[in-house]
């Protein structure tokens, strides 16, 4: 996977997976949206939603990459209005090392595999 030096440190790229991964967003009352995974990195990712959430919500995502079975914890950022449905963006909140490295592996795999990537 491609890097890039920034100002804050190296970053990995997006990872794009067009919606080809189901997501399901557990909300603190909860209550369970089932998204589709768009962009994806080890630090957060872009869910296709049916209705937006509201900005800075805490959630858990669960969702299976590879052979990698995901729940974590992520703060919901600003919502796009897309033609069906909206785009919104997360970010991990507190996201063990471990999750991380078995995340980043994951990715690194698709990369190899040819999946699109885009720098974050």
């Amino acid at each position: 996977m491609s890097r890039s030096s920034t100002k804050a440190g190296q970053r990995r790229a997006r990872v794009k997976l067009g919606g080809s991964v189901l997501a399901v967003v557990l909300l603190e009352n909860g209550r369970q949206i089932r998204a589709r995974l768009n962009q994806l990195s080890v630090n957060g990712g872009l869910l296709s939603l049916e209705q937006p959430l509201d900005e800075g919500i805490k959630v858990t995502t669960l969702f299976h990459i590879g052979t990698t079975s995901l729940r974590a914890r992520a703060e919901m950022l600003f919502p796009m209005w897309a033609t069906k449905g909206c785009f919104q963006p997360f970010r991990f909140l507190d996201l063990p090392d471990q999750d991380r490295s078995k995340l980043a592996r994951e990715l690194e795999t698709l990369v190899r595999a040819g999946a699109p990537e885009e720098e974050e």
